[in-house]
């Protein structure tokens, strides 16, 4: 599959993001060194991937304070702790959000999960450059979201391969068959399918069961955002979903065991081995 070159700088609320991300690389850039070291000396962290293979549905929770749609969400959430009772309702792994401005979120909720948890984790942030994706690493995560319309299609190839090069196997998300494209072209191995267009913050609902039967069965398929109970979980496992992430309805559950236990156990559909 060829890689596209059709493509434009994203633009709204996922351009600003962007345009910020470009400014922390670059105030990043004299630390280099010192994060290449940190994460050659990492300890190997435990597969993503293995984790969402199951025959059930498996639970992505995610730890989120706020964000640009929403505003405040759980401005407190202490992410140890709630990490801990995420895998003690059966989360198969765990979303951290380490944007700070419009998130809440930082490195050091992702560290300090890694430690607390046995569980893979995922950076969840707005990466453009594989400085970030080494960040990632020295912080003991095991994957990394790279959301294809914020990539150009061979910077999304690029970023594939720095991060597997890293350790880390990407969640490459995608919000339309287009990106789908791309993120097979990238070789991805992880496919996250948004329900929201970060662009414009409007989540459409069909987005990910018209999408998400289209990927390849030797392909993780991971349903993302308006997951909020287990109704949602179960049409997600119906279409196809390896996993559902799910943030702020955990985030702001005030039993976070429960709420992830209500969402697991869900049998979950074959899809064809290539997609209509």
């Amino acid at each position: 599959m060829q890689v596209s070159s059709t493509w434009s700088p994203p633009s709204g609320t996922l351009g600003t993001l962007v345009a910020a991300a470009v400014d922390r690389v670059t105030a990043l850039q004299p630390q280099r060194a010192a994060i290449e070291r940190a994460a050659a000396a990492a300890p190997v962290p435990p597969s993503f991937v293995a984790v969402l293979e199951g025959v059930t549905l498996a639970i992505i929770a995610e730890i989120k304070r706020r964000s640009p749609s929403k505003g405040d969400i759980a401005p407190d959430l202490r992410a140890p702790d709630r990490a801990q009772d995420y895998v003690a309702g059966g989360a198969a792994a765990l979303s951290i959000l380490t944007e700070p401005d419009r998130f809440g979120g930082s490195l050091a909720d992702l560290r300090a999960v890694a430690r607390t948890v046995s569980v893979p984790v995922l950076r969840k942030d707005f990466l453009i450059d594989p400085l970030q994706l080494l960040e990632a690493r020295a912080c003991g995560a095991s994957s990394a979201l790279l959301i294809v319309r914020a990539l150009a299609p061979r910077h999304l190839v690029a970023m594939v391969a720095s991060a597997r090069a890293a350790g880390l196997e990407p969640l490459v998300e995608v919000r339309d068959e287009r990106e789908l494209d791309r993120a097979l072209a990238a070789d991805a191995r992880m496919i996250g399918v948004n329900n929201r267009d970060l662009e414009t913050l409007h989540v459409d609902p069909t987005t990910a069961g018209r999408i998400i039967p289209r990927i390849p069965s030797d392909v993780i398929a991971v349903a993302e955002s308006g997951v909020t109970g287990r109704r949602d979980a179960e049409a997600a496992a119906a279409f196809g979903a390896n996993a559902v992430l799910v943030g702020s309805a955990l985030s702001v559950a005030p039993d976070a065991v429960a709420a992830v236990r209500a969402l697991t156990g869900v049998a979950r559909a074959d899809r064809g081995s290539r997609g209509p």
